[in-house]
C-alpha cells in the first residue's frame, strides 16, 4: 500500500469513528423523584391525556429506581412516548428492563427507535394481557404490524426487551431470547431512542442503554 493509500485509509477511519454515535445510557441516579430525567420529554401519539412519565422509587428495580409511564387515564388509541432528546441513532443496539405495573385496556410496553418525530418511528413491545411481543413501523400515526410471536410471561416481574437494527434488518429480543426478525426500510436515517406504552398501560422501565449497531 502507498503512503498515499494508507493515509486516505486512516483518514476513512478516523472519520468513521469520529461519525459513530456515542453509547447512551439511561441515568436514574442522579434524577429527581417525580420529575422526568434531564434530556428527556414525554409526548404522544393520537389524542388522550397527556402521558404522565417520572421517576419513582422501586426496590425491585435495578438501581432502586425506575422511569414509569403512571397515568391510568389513557384511551385506547393513543400511544404514550417518553423520548431521548439529545442523542441519535441509525443502526442501534437498545435494551431495557421493564415491569408492567397495570392497566385494564392495556400493559406493558417497551422500546422505540429511529423516532423522527411523534408519528413516526419503530417500536418494539411486550404485551403480558395479550400473551405477545411484537415489532412495529408508525408511520404518520399509523401503526402496522412487522412481526409478531406468542410470548406468555408475568407481568409483575422484571423482563429484559432488546431490538437490534443495521440497516432494514430488525432483530428482536425478551429476556435474551430472539423472537422476532423482520425487514423494512421505511425510516432509513438516524432518529430518536425513547420508551413507549399504549392506552393505560402504567410500566416501569430502568437500565436503558443504547449503542451503535452491529
Amino acid at each position: 500500500m502507498s503512503r498515499l493509500s494508507h493515509l486516505l485509509f486512516c483518514m476513512s477511519v478516523i472519520a468513521a469513528t469520529s461519525f459513530a454515535a456515542e453509547p447512551f445510557q439511561l441515568d436514574l441516579k442522579s434524577a429527581k423523584v417525580g420529575e422526568l430525567p434531564q434530556g428527556w420529554k414525554a409526548a404522544k401519539t393520537h389524542e388522550g391525556p397527556v402521558s404522565d412519565w417520572k421517576v419513582i422509587e422501586d426496590s425491585t428495580a435495578p438501581g432502586g429506581k425506575a422511569l414509569a409511564q403512571t397515568s391510568a387515564e389513557g384511551l385506547k388509541p393513543l400511544f404514550n412516548l417518553c423520548i431521548a432528546e439529545k442523542k441519535k441513532f441509525a443502526d442501534v443496539d437498545i435494551s431495557v428492563s421493564l415491569k408492567a405495573n397495570a392497566g385494564k385496556i392495556d400493559q406493558g410496553g417497551g422500546l422505540l427507535w429511529r423516532c423522527r418525530d411523534a408519528d413516526n418511528y419503530y417500536i418494539a413491545r411486550w404485551n403480558p394481557l395479550e400473551d405477545n411481543f411484537r415489532v412495529y413501523k408508525v408511520e404518520k400515526g399509523k401503526r402496522t404490524q412487522l412481526g409478531t410471536a406468542d410470548v406468555k410471561l408475568p407481568g409483575d416481574k422484571w423482563h429484559v426487551l432488546r431490538a437490534v437494527q443495521k440497516g432494514g434488518d430488525i432483530r428482536c429480543y425478551l429476556d435474551g431470547k430472539l423472537y422476532l426478525e423482520v425487514k423494512d426500510g421505511t425510516f432509513p436515517k438516524a432518529g430518536k431512542i425513547g420508551l413507549w406504552t399504549k392506552a393505560d398501560a402504567q410500566t416501569s422501565f430502568a437500565d436503558l442503554k443504547a449503542k451503535e449497531g452491529r
